[in-house]
């Protein structure tokens, strides 16, 4: 679970309910029209920038903003530097001994183990970082979309708001009802950008950075190993995946 974004989205949404609530109650700020140009209606208009199968995945994508796993880097290391010690001492095959949980480690060192080439497996690697990264901007750019999407969409509706308000000029009493439900299309769409839309896109390319790492440190591990690399030497050059602030840590935890 995410911390960061559960309590971002939910003291965000927290203050604006609140602000509501003290400017004359919630029900004041609800207009169904509204709710469905802006809502619905950028749905449908991001669906046509991409296909569907892609569009009804974007749910499970933005789970991920929520509720992410990952790998720490230095994990990883360790790792590696371990497979690295057993396979100098028992050759390639001692490594279909080790716990690997994850995927991707696991896919580099089969394909270690089966004897391929290495340039087999970078070429192979590189082909499956590639798709991993384009599927990942894929759902980053649904949510980007949504955020320009839906302040226009907004926009759209406080046009159609302001036509009705402007045609039924001869009733005074009707303008100002009429300009509120104008106007609240504008505040939907800036919610939804700004507080939903454009964030989980953000969090989304934060995790696809994470992984884009985790898996270019795994390929340069594994060929490593294939190499016959001393451990030390790997480690050495691994760590430069990590922040100097964390190769510091790991070097005092390492006297």
């Amino acid at each position: 679970m995410d911390l960061a974004t559960l309590i971002g989205l939910i003291g965000a949404f927290g203050f604006i309910i609140g602000a509501m609530v003290s400017s004359g109650g919630i029900a004041i700020f609800i207009d169904v029209p509204s709710v469905l140009i802006v809502m619905i209606g950028s749905l449908f208009v991001v669906m046509m920038k991409y296909n569907l199968k892609q569009f009804l995945g974007a749910v499970k994508i933005a789970a991920k903003a929520f509720m992410f796993k990952i790998d720490k880097p230095e994990e990883l290391i360790e790792q590696s530097v371990t497979m690295a010690d057993a396979a100098r001492k028992g050759g390639f095959l001692a490594l279909e001994e080790a716990e690997i949980t994850n995927s991707f480690m696991q896919k580099a060192v089969d394909m270690l183990v089966d004897g391929h080439d290495g340039d087999v497996v970078r070429e192979a690697l590189e082909k499956d970082i590639a798709l991993t990264e384009e599927r990942h901007k894929t759902g980053v750019g649904i949510f980007k979309a949504l955020g320009d999407v839906a302040p226009a969409m907004g926009m759209i509706g406080t046009l159609i708001g302001l036509v009705a308000m402007l045609s039924n000029m001869d009733d005074p009493k009707s303008i100002g009802p009429a300009m509120a439900v104008a106007l609240l299309t504008t505040l939907y769409g800036a919610i939804i950008a700004n507080m939903i839309a454009i964030p989980i896109a953000d969090k989304l390319a934060l995790r696809m950075g994470e992984e884009m790492l985790n898996r270019n440190l795994i390929m340069d591990a594994v060929l490593a190993i294939q190499d016959g690399q001393n451990p030390r030497v790997i480690e050495g050059f691994l760590k430069n995946y990590l922040s100097e602030k964390q190769r510091q840590i790991d070097t005092t935890d390492g006297e």
